[in-house]
C-alpha cells in the first residue's frame, strides 16, 4: 500500500500568506528557513555569462564536486575524495539518496523529536519505519548519547541535525563524538544534516565526518549560500557507496540544474558577502530575543544556530496550526506551526524564522508585540 504521509502545515500557512499579498496585504515571511538574500553577486554574474554562452544539458560538474571535497579538508581537517560527493537537486534528494543507499523496507530510522518534518515524512515515503526520539527543554531539544543507548531494539539508523530545525540547537562536540561511538557499538548507521553549517552564533560547528567517516553527509546551497531557489545540493557517501548512491540520483534525479551548478561553484568562495549574511542573522536574531519577554514567550529553545526560535505558547493555545493563522490574519506575519515539526508536543509550539532582512525584523515585532499582548489578556 501507498505510505501516508503528512501534510506541510507551513506550507498551508504560506499559501495563505501569498493569497493575502495578491489582495494587497502587505505580509512579512518568517514561515520558512528561507533567506531574504539572494546568490552572492559574482555568483549571478556568473549564471547572466553561461546563461548567454552555454546551450548546458545533463551535466555533473567536476570542478563543484572538487571544491566540496577540498572545503572538508579546510573547514573539519576531513579528507573527502571528489567522488565520494554526489551532487542533487537540493538536500531533499540528498535525504532519499542516502536513505535508500542504506535501508530496507521496514527498517528503523531514528531522530530527534521535534525536528524537521520531512525527516519523518521521507522516511514514512520509503517504507522506513520512523523512531522520534523526544527531546524536550532538558536535552536542549537534541538527540542525547544517553538517549540513543536506551534504544531497544536498536534502529538501523540516525539522523542527526546540528544545528537543528526548527530549534537552532547545536550538539557539543564531546556529546556528538558519544553518539558516534554508541551508534558504531551498536551497528547504527549515521546520516548527518549538515544544511545550517556556517550559521553558528557560538562558534565552529563539528561534521560527523570529524568522528565518524562512514557516516552520509547532507549539505545544499539552499541555507548559508542564500540559494534556495537554485535547488542545489550534495551528499558525501563513503567509497563503498559511490555506485549505489550515483546509480540512485542517475536514475532519479538525473543531475541537478546546470546553471546552478555554475554558480554554486563561484558561491564556494564568496565568504565576504556571505559572512554579512551571518552578521544580519545575529543581529535579527539578538533583536527577536530581546523582545521575546514583551511576548510573553520565556520558553524557548537556545538559538545557537540556524535562523529559528522554537516558542512554547502552551499557554495561548492548544491547537498552534489555527494560532498561526489567526497571527497571520491579524497582522500580515507569517509563522510556521508546531505540529509541522513536533505530532506530539507541537500544537503548543511555533517556530519563527529570522533569516529575512533586519527592517522586516523590526516591522514584524512592532506589530506582533501588541497582538501578543492582547492573547496574553484574553
Amino acid at each position: 500500500m501507498p505510505a501516508e504521509i503528512d501534510p506541510f502545515h507551513a506550507i498551508a500557512i504560506s499559501r495563505a500568506a501569498h493569497r493575502m499579498s495578491a489582495e494587497g496585504r502587505s505580509i512579512i515571511h518568517m514561515e520558512f528557513g528561507q533567506p531574504s538574500t539572494g546568490a552572492p553577486a559574482a555568483a549571478i554574474a556568473t549564471a547572466h555569462h553561461v546563461l548567454d554562452s552555454d546551450g548546458m544539458g545533463y551535466w555533473e560538474s567536476m570542478p563543484l564536486k572538487a571544491r566540496i571535497a577540498r572545503h572538508y579538508g579546510e573547514a573539519y581537517g576531513v579528507a573527502v575524495d571528489p567522488e565520494q560527493v554526489v551532487l542533487t537537486c537540493g538536500a531533499s534528494p540528498a535525504f532519499v539518496l542516502a536513505l535508500s543507499c542504506l535501508f530496507a523496507p521496514g527498517d528503523r530510522v531514528a531522530f530527534a523529536r521535534p525536528g524537521y518534518v520531512a525527516y519523518r515524512n521521507t522516511v514514512k515515503a520509503l517504507h522506513l519505519e520512523p523512531v522520534e526520539i523526544g527531546c524536550g527543554a532538558a536535552e536542549r531539544f537534541q538527540i542525547t548519547a544517553a538517549a540513543v543507548e536506551l534504544l531497544d531494539p536498536a534502529p538501523q539508523g540516525l539522523i542527526l541535525a546540528s544545528p537543528a530545525n526548527p530549534t537552532g540547537t547545536i550538539i557539543a562536540p564531546e556529546e556528538l563524538a558519544a553518539i558516534v561511538r554508541i551508534c558504531r557499538e551498536r551497528g547504527i548507521r549515521i546520516i548527518s544534516d549538515e544544511i545550517y553549517h556556517g550559521l553558528s552564533y557560538i562558534g565552529a560547528v563539528r561534521s560527523v565526518l570529524q568522528d565518524e567517516p562512514d557516516a552520509l553527509i547532507v549539505n545544499s546551497f539552499s541555507k548559508y549560500f542564500s540559494m534556495a531557489a537554485w535547488r542545489l545540493g550534495w551528499l558525501v557517501v563513503p567509497p563503498a557507496l559511490i555506485d549505489a548512491a550515483r546509480a540512485r540520483m542517475g536514475n532519479l534525479f538525473l543531475t541537478p540544474p546546470s546553471l546552478a551548478q555554475h554558480a554554486g561553484l563561484v558561491a564556494f568562495d564568496c565568504r565576504a558577502e556571505l559572512g554579512g549574511h551571518v552578521d544580519t542573522y545575529a543581529r535579527n536574531r539578538d533583536l527577536v530575543l530581546a523582545a521575546l519577554p514583551a511576548l510573553g514567550l520565556r520558553r524557548i529553545a537556545p538559538p545557537d544556530g540556524a535562523f529559528y526560535i522554537w516558542a512554547d505558547i502552551g499557554h495561548l493555545t492548544d491547537d498552534s496550526m489555527a494560532f498561526c493563522m489567526k497571527l497571520l490574519e491579524d497582522t500580515g506575519v507569517a509563522t510556521a506551526p508546531g505540529i509541522d515539526f513536533d505530532p506530539v508536543e507541537g500544537h503548543r509550539f511555533m517556530r519563527f524564522s529570522f533569516a529575512v532582512s533586519t527592517d522586516r525584523v523590526e516591522e514584524a515585532l512592532r506589530r506582533i508585540t501588541p497582538w501578543f499582548a492582547a492573547q496574553t489578556r484574553n
